[in-house]
């Protein structure tokens, strides 16, 4: 092998373990082979990524004036490694209002969204072999267990939960783990966890950590729950510290303002939790440099003072998303009705819904059998031009017929289109 340059006799590049055992983001690059068959004409209902199309949901016109004015005023230069103080200050204004929960300017921190919070909580709290709990279908918990090089726990959760983890499926696992990965609204699903639920949940944390001992590394909670404002009909959210102050000290939070306000490319996420922790996290930021850009914090920031027109911008978009999941919803359980081997969870929250493709084993028009779920997936988007992303993405069992779609690029008009064409492949099937 040429040291210098790094490259075997074979022409074999050599590169870290990490680099060549990490899987990149599945959905996006599902997303970006849908686009180019898109690009060469192919009509596609596209209801796979976890974004919004602007011409549909724009982000609030507030926002956006303040985030222009920001510029403006030439806010370019490095935020504050922990976030700007006015951001850090509304956000838990905004957070005591809405969720009734006090934190202090040194609990909370701001990053370019959810993901760099997750990473560096990750990085802050599990070490090398210890255990991560986590439920599946969920989103990317596997990718940073691998990144800390921990052990996966993985709890398959079904639909007779909503795809919820229960304190009876996590309580056997508890021993020696250093991290439970919670998220409510649930992505892929979503669903939530009811309040006795989560209340179950976090009774077995309180009792998990009063069994460790002084200098024994406590049972670290998660509770990833950026798509708590968008909740639909009697849905509730509910989280562990209202429900469990004695959990306070061993909870973080992760959100910000990506789903609830269709600000995914805005990049202004917080994470809420002990001053210990924050602290950490923020230091491991502060060498991965991933800081939201600081005319969006200043931005933010007095956006989310705004109460008038928060409050106004959520009922319309709440009200449009709602609309859309009850809809095709609605559509799948008459397919399911008229015989069809389909099935869908009624929507509770975030901007998923979880159906039911349960096609393998049948055949084709042309006589080719659908042996295994990627035959099915592959045939609904030739046949239906459905694009919906399969729970195996998100650590479900290989054979399960269930998927995520999201309708986050959703046109109303297309609903009854999408569902026709649906209809006709299924029909084809034998």
């Amino acid at each position: 092998m040429d040291k210098e340059s790094g490259i075997q006799a074979e022409g074999k590049v050599i590169l870290s373990e990490l680099a060549e055992t990490l899987i990149g983001n599945e959905i996006v690059r599902m997303n970006g082979e849908i686009k180019e068959m898109m690009g060469k004409g192919e009509r596609i209902f596209n209801f796979t990524i976890g974004d919004f199309d602007p011409s549909i949901f724009p982000i609030p016109a507030e926002l956006e004036e303040e985030i222009i004015y920001s510029y403006r005023k030439h806010f370019t230069n490095y935020p504050l490694g922990e976030g700007d103080l006015e951001l850090r200050k509304s956000v838990l204004a905004f957070i005591q209002d809405r969720e009734g929960l006090t934190y202090h300017a040194d609990e909370v921190l701001i990053a370019a969204g959810g993901r760099p919070l997750i990473y560096t909580l990750f990085r802050a709290i599990v070490d090398k072999g210890e255990k991560v709990i986590y439920s599946v279908p969920s989103w990317n918990n596997n990718h940073y267990v691998h990144f800390t090089a921990g052990e996966h726990c993985v709890i398959e959760a079904t639909a007779e939960t909503n795809f919820m983890p229960t304190a009876d499926m996590l309580e056997p696992h508890l021993q020696g783990a250093s991290l439970l990965a919670l998220c409510s609204p649930l992505n892929p699903t979503g669903t939530v966890f009811s309040r006795e639920q989560l209340e179950a949940i976090c009774d077995m944390v309180v009792r998990e950590n009063e069994k460790r001992g002084e200098g024994e590394k406590k049972l670290y909670l998660m509770f990833d729950q950026i798509y708590w404002l968008l909740t639909y009909g009697t849905t509730e959210h509910f989280n562990p510290v209202s429900i469990r102050p004695e959990l306070r000290p061993y909870t973080i939070f992760i959100d910000g303002i990506s789903k609830c306000f269709a600000a995914t490319g805005v990049r202004v996420g917080w994470a809420l939790g002990p001053a210990i922790v924050i602290s950490k996290m923020k230091a491991i930021l502060s060498h991965v440099g991933a800081w939201s850009p600081l005319p969006e914090q200043k931005a933010t920031a007095k956006y989310l003072m705004q109460k008038g027109s928060v409050d106004q911008f959520l009922k319309i978009f709440k009200m449009e998303l709602s609309e859309r999941l009850q809809k095709i919803y609605a559509g799948f359980i008459k397919l399911k009705q008229e015989g069809f081997p389909v099935d869908a969870i009624s929507p509770q929250a975030a901007i998923y819904l979880s159906i039911q493709l349960d096609l393998c084993g049948k055949k084709t028009a042309d006589g080719n059998l659908l042996e295994k779920q990627p035959d099915v997936s592959q045939y609904i988007l030739k046949e239906a031009k459905l694009a919906v992303v399969p729970f195996p993405i998100f650590g479900a069992s290989p054979n399960s017929a269930w998927y995520r779609l999201s309708v986050g690029n959703c046109k109303k008009e297309e609903i009854n289109e999408m569902l026709g064409k649906l209809r006709d492949a299924l029909k084809k099937l034998s």
